[in-house]
């Protein structure tokens, strides 16, 4: 379901989203699995950008430890 989005600096309300991945923790930091995950939502007129914490998935994470 998508929400309105009204960028909270400018008013606008077209804006872009993407997903971005992280490390977190010593052993995600060793073994370069990236299990942490965020959605920005960014405003098509002023770049105002906010990030919202995901969830991840074991499997995602495992995935991502064999194919980093």
């Amino acid at each position: 379901m998508k929400q309105k989005y009204v960028c909270p600096k400018c008013g606008n309300t077209k804006y872009e989203t993407e997903e971005i991945r992280t490390v977190g923790g010593r052993f995600a930091k060793i073994f370069d699995v990236q299990n942490k995950k965020f959605f920005a939502v960014t405003c098509t007129s002023c770049y105002y950008t906010e990030l919202y914490k995901g969830t991840t998935s074991t499997l995602g994470n495992v995935f991502d430890f064999f194919t980093s």
